[in-house]
């Protein structure tokens, strides 16, 4: 599949225009049109690195959370809560974890109902060589300087507090 050609214009720029002449001006709309083609940007570079090791980025975040855990593993509602996802988003990633080898999954001694993943010595490997690739690549945001991501995290971090992501104290 070959990538389109780039077009003579910007058309989140051109459509800002025509916004604003149809409902006056209303800066978020090209504020927001530019933060979904970002995500739409960024997810397909990332998926297209991750994706040689079996890989989404989804399933490369919940390696990575497991990978930072102290033993390992974590009950499956803890990675819901920390990736901010439904429990069958997290029941999906983990049961293809699960398929590929890089997981494995128990009850959970301290929870009857629940369950831990574990993240196995092959998707440790995993992780890791994926990451070494992520970072290579400035996870799609080369881009950017240091500074210039520090400003992007700062900006979108009171998006993610209105979202009541997490506590700000």
């Amino acid at each position: 599949m070959s990538k389109p050609l780039s077009l003579a214009f910007d058309p989140i720029a051109r459509a800002d225009e025509l916004w604003k002449q149809r409902w006056g001006s209303v800066p978020s709309m090209g504020a927001i049109t530019s933060i979904m083609r970002a995500h739409q940007i960024l997810l397909a570079e990332v998926d297209a690195v991750v994706k040689p090791y079996g890989l989404t980025f989804a399933r490369y975040e919940a390696l990575v959370l497991l990978t930072f855990s102290k033993a390992g593993e974590l009950p499956m509602s803890k990675i819901g809560e920390r990736l901010m996802v439904h429990p069958t988003s997290v029941t999906n990633t983990v049961d293809r974890l699960v398929r590929s080898g890089l997981v494995d999954k128990r009850p959970n001694p301290n929870d009857g109902r629940g369950t831990l993943a574990s993240i196995t010595e092959k998707g440790r490997e995993v992780c890791d060589a994926a990451t070494r690739d992520l970072m290579a690549m400035d996870f799609g945001l080369g881009a950017y300087d240091a500074e210039e991501c520090q400003e992007i995290f700062a900006m979108l971090r009171p998006l993610r507090v209105a979202a009541r992501d997490f506590d700000e104290d």
